[in-house]
């Protein structure tokens, strides 16, 4: 293992992170703010860290999958740690259990949150809270793969790492190239709907930070109740931003360079379509007995967009709609977003491809000797990707229960443990019962909040890049590798 390679790239990670928190201080001193001092006081001594870790280059920058993995869960940790102290020092958030699951709920653009009154803190802290949903969006490494120099193909395992989705291809022959262009898609969607927002007579900080979160699809508002005060064109901007940013980026892609049979070819836009579609006329027929009927049509989009994309704003407390519009949103949440956006949740693609899997196993018990095989995006699908989702549901399954029990230690009751970690695990934000759209997760008990930290992280990231950073054997061959590369070095100057 390339461990010299990982504490290189973390120094990049750090360097990153630090001028993005002074960013926030910036704004602080314009707005004449005494928080702004905490946000200069961690980008300072960050940026010397990240100097310090990265002063040695590696002779070899050479790195694969696993490596990629670990950089990709030690860096997202690294980020959640080191971004959560502003909250801290500055006392805006003073626990720090409660100060890091702010910002892994940012970074993760899950959008949970422990605060009860955002209007009172400070702009830097709030600017922090929304810029750490945009950073997480796309990914901090895949930013930095548009930027550091490295060798083969070593940046396709950064990015299979970081980037949400069963798989992850080159859009064009250099993944660097690759980088660039997803970011480029990202920026211009994201100032899109930021000119949008502030046609619509929103200020540019509101705007901003509106729309860092619905490009991150974070959730992090700036009212506390959070997008329901703002106007019908509003909400019907973000709502179309928040669906938009739920597709798969090289969809954008190939639009734009107008290869219109490679767009189409991405058969799983069109199914994620279909669900939305679905959705919203199902709860808009249900809700249309509640509200006017523009109202309903309006609500029942914005809240299908924001929880299948994982988004998490609210415009309504759906936790008061009908049992059974519950449970499509309950649905939702696991279903996710596409495969290569910015959406959380088990992603459509995964979905598909189950359902495919299943209808094979049926035909196969008709037809024992036939074969029959699995097409998807005008592509066979490998027994060996049909493997990797079904092992990817069956840890995520696990890793639910398993953080439902711990979580219920506490006591409450069973749609709010379970939504809880539905919302934490597929990165959404509100869940239903106590932690529902009027609601917070401050009441939880440090435990329960450290589990949901773990849940936000390895929803993130796929689960395997954060599982592996407790798995013994993995460290334990590391040091085995490391031990044997000084060894032969050490023969080599004798």
């Amino acid at each position: 293992m390339n461990l010299a390679m990982i504490r290189y790239i973390l120094g990049y990670v750090l360097e990153l992170e630090s001028v993005l928190i002074a960013i926030c201080g910036g704004i602080g001193l314009v707005y004449g703010e005494k928080q702004a001092a905490a946000y200069f006081i961690v980008a300072a001594a960050e940026l010397a860290a990240g100097l310090l870790v990265k002063w040695k280059k590696p002779q070899d920058d050479v790195f694969y999958l696993k490596e990629g993995c670990i950089m990709t869960g030690l860096g997202w940790v690294l980020m959640s740690l080191i971004g959560c102290l502003p909250f801290v020092i500055s006392k805006e958030i003073p626990g720090f259990v409660d100060a890091l699951f702010e910002t892994a709920s940012g970074l993760t653009t899950t959008g949970a949150s422990v605060l009860s009154d955002v209007e009172s803190l400070a702009h830097c802290t709030l600017f922090w809270r929304s810029l750490t949903h945009w950073i997480g969006g796309m990914g901090i490494l895949v930013f930095l793969l548009a930027v550091i120099p490295l060798a083969g193909g070593s940046n396709i395992n950064v990015m299979r790492a970081e980037s949400p989705g069963p798989s992850v291809d080159k859009i064009v022959p250099k993944m660097k190239q690759s980088a660039s262009i997803l970011y480029a898609l990202y920026i211009a969607l994201m100032l899109i709907e930021f000119i949008m927002l502030l046609c619509g007579g929103m200020d540019w900080f509101e705007s901003l930070t509106l729309s860092f979160g619905t490009a991150g699809t974070g959730g992090f508002g700036v009212r506390n109740d959070s997008i329901g005060g703002y106007s019908n064109y509003i909400q019907w901007v973000i709502g179309v931003f928040m669906v938009l940013f739920g597709v798969n980026f090289n969809f954008y892609y190939y639009l734009v360079l107008r290869k219109w049979s490679k767009a189409f070819e991405t058969k799983e836009v069109f199914y994620y379509i279909g669900i939305v579609a679905v959705s919203v006329l199902l709860i808009f027929f249900d809700i249309r007995r509640v509200y006017p009927v523009w109202d309903a049509l309006r609500h029942s989009f914005f809240q299908v967009g924001a929880v299948i994309t994982t988004t998490g704003y609210s415009t309504a407390d759906f936790d008061l709609w009908s049992s059974a519009t519950k449970w499509i949103m309950v649905t939702l949440m696991f279903i996710g977003a596409c495969a290569g956006s910015t959406g959380g949740g088990i992603k459509v693609a995964r979905i598909v491809i189950m359902f495919k899997s299943m209808l094979r196993a049926f035909r196969s018990y008709l037809h024992p000797h036939g074969v029959s095989k699995i097409h998807f995006e005008g592509k066979t699908v490998d027994n060996s990707v049909i493997h990797s989702v079904l092992v990817y549901v069956a840890t995520f399954t696990f890793i639910f229960f398993v953080s439902v029990a711990l979580v219920a230690i506490e006591g409450r009751d069973f749609t709010t443990n379970f939504t809880a970690v539905a919302a934490t695990l597929n990165n959404i934000g509100p869940g239903l019962s106590q932690v529902g759209p009027t609601c917070n997760y401050g009441g939880f008990t440090a435990l329960s909040k450290i589990v949901m930290i773990f849940d936000m992280l390895a929803g993130r990231l796929e689960l395997f890049p954060i599982l592996l950073l407790f798995y013994p054997a993995m460290w334990k061959e590391a040091v085995e590798q490391e031990r044997a590369r000084h060894s032969r070095q050490a023969r080599v100057q004798e």
